[in-house]
């Protein structure tokens, strides 16, 4: 599950870095995003950094999150073996008191 969020999160990074000149009014690269972004010019490209930085924070803040999550999720398998192996453990004992092998 963690696996496909990941992959999300560099199928957006690919797609980002191929834009063109992001605030550099419709056709160039800014796309129709907004109007401040479709005039272009100075106020365009202001507009273009901030929404870049919102989505670079949103980003980290992401990635933190599903680095946490893996964390989470290795913890709790370790466990898990943890207590297969000592379930595996009392099971052997029991065969060896049974059988005497």
């Amino acid at each position: 599950m963690n696996c496909l969020r990941f992959r999300s999160v560099f199928r957006q990074i690919r797609s980002m870095s191929q834009l063109g000149d992001l605030g550099s009014g419709v056709g160039r690269g800014g796309g129709g995003m907004g109007s401040i972004r479709v005039a272009g010019g100075a106020f365009g490209r202001i507009q273009a950094a901030r929404e870049e930085g919102y989505f670079h924070k949103k980003q980290k803040q992401q990635m933190i999150k599903l680095r946490e999550e893996i964390k989470d999720d290795i913890k709790f398998h370790r466990e898990q073996i943890k207590k297969h192996e000592e379930a595996i453990k009392k099971h052997d004992e029991k065969v060896l008191r049974k059988f005497g092998v």
